[in-house]
């Protein structure tokens, strides 16, 4: 249908596409010429018919494009398919371990609408727009192709298309096995830390790949360190901080479930002596353990988004202030926080700004010793906002004198 269709914009729209992102929404067009279904690759063009490249249409999303390629005469074929997942992969192959990492970022590889992270060996796909829903099979084979030729043989891929942003798209949230069925949870090893992920079952694909080297970075300070790790998930910050020879480490997560994958990840890499899990809500637990004069030399704040749309930044700024005060309470004189916001919507001015305010109600002083983003198997694309989210600070915390 692709030939046929031209979508063409209204005078002074397309920013987004103008400025390097990919997305033309709803309200930017002004007319659509030619029959198309949802999902299929339609043309765009500027108001006065200037080309503006191609991407797949529906109607079912406030965005209402997404853009793969700005050459007008480009088929979308495999031929097409494979340029991008090979572009993904050199580059991960240049910029990060391989072992386990995020090969596709959606927007952030020109793929819009897909994620593919790698487990060892074992494929995560999230399809989150409907374009790429209809290929996803042929680019898993494409991808597996591509990584046989580099020698990694793929055993199994599952598909964890269970997110909201599918609804938005007008399609129902799917999970379960792209070709043979295999064992889900897989062992893998990340800065020296072995892990089991549950990609059936874990929060998102199962496993967080974007603080890969934000956890290696806490490593050198957890030495000999007691350590206190907030919303640990499955313990990824408490392992590296065990592994560094840290004296003690508490790992806090509100998920029986994330807990208990913590318990089996430490006894996997012997640590089960100095690395213990609790279930608590953090925010009522922070509290308690000031009361009890609880001091540790390194605390670490890795929240959930506290914010998933932009009405809600101000409530999730009183929630990272909130729980920054109550961190930097428990850090001992001369000890060190790591703290981060992994929504996009909370921007680094913002949490920086919030980070400054909790400094100053807890009657801390802040020294600066890095300032971190994702992992660059996360690339930021500038132009696609939603592709820079996480930020991540870690200080060294001096009392007032």
């Amino acid at each position: 249908m692709e030939q046929h269709t031209i979508v063409t914009l209204k005078k002074g729209e397309g920013r987004t596409i103008k400025s390097g992102g990919l997305w033309i929404f709803d309200n930017e067009i002004a007319s659509i010429t030619g029959t198309f279904h949802n999902g299929d690759v339609v043309a765009v063009h500027d108001f006065d018919g200037y080309p503006m490249g191609k991407g797949y249409i529906n109607q079912n999303s406030k965005i209402r494009i997404r853009l793969l390629t700005r050459k007008m005469d480009q088929d979308i074929n495999e031929d097409f398919w494979r340029m991008r997942l090979s572009n993904a992969w050199e580059y991960r192959k240049k910029t990060v371990d391989t072992d386990s990492c995020r090969v596709v970022f959606g927007d952030a590889d020109f793929l819009p609408g897909l994620v593919i992270d790698k487990f060892s060996d074992v494929l995560v796909v999230q399809s989150l727009a409907l374009g790429i829903d209809r290929y996803k099979e042929t680019l898993v084979d494409i991808l597996k192709e591509i990584m046989e030729a580099d020698g990694i043989h793929i055993r199994g891929v599952y598909e964890r298309s269970d997110a909201k942003e599918r609804l938005k798209e007008g399609m129902e949230k799917v999970k379960g096995f792209i070709g043979s069925e295999f064992d889900t949870r897989v062992p893998i090893v990340e800065n020296g830390v072995k892990y089991i992920v549950d990609v059936k079952d874990g929060q998102k694909t199962g496993f967080f790949l974007d603080q890969k080297y934000n956890r290696l970075a806490m490593q050198k300070l957890c030495k000999d360190a007691k350590v206190l790790d907030c919303f640990t998930h499955t313990g990824s910050f408490a392992l590296n901080a065990g592994i560094a020879g840290a004296r003690e480490v508490l790992g806090v997560d509100a998920s029986e479930l994330a807990v208990a994958q913590a318990t089996e990840n430490a006894a996997l890499n012997g640590l089960q002596d100095r690395v213990h899990f609790e279930c608590h809500d953090v925010f009522e637990l922070l509290p308690q353990l000031e009361s009890e004069g609880e001091q540790f030399d390194v605390v670490i704040l890795d929240p959930p988004a506290f914010t998933k749309s932009r009405d809600s930044v101000k409530n999730a700024m009183k929630g990272y202030r909130e729980i920054n005060i109550r961190g930097m309470k428990l850090v001992k004189d001369g000890g060190y926080l790591a703290t981060c916001s992994c929504s996009h919507f909370m921007d680094y001015e913002n949490f920086t700004k919030v980070i400054g305010q909790a400094a100053r109600s807890a009657h801390k002083r802040l020294r600066q010793v890095e300032f971190r983003t994702q992992a660059p198997d996360h690339p930021i694309l500038w132009a696609a906002d939603e592709s820079y989210y996480l930020k991540f600070y870690i200080f060294q915390v001096v009392d007032e004198k």
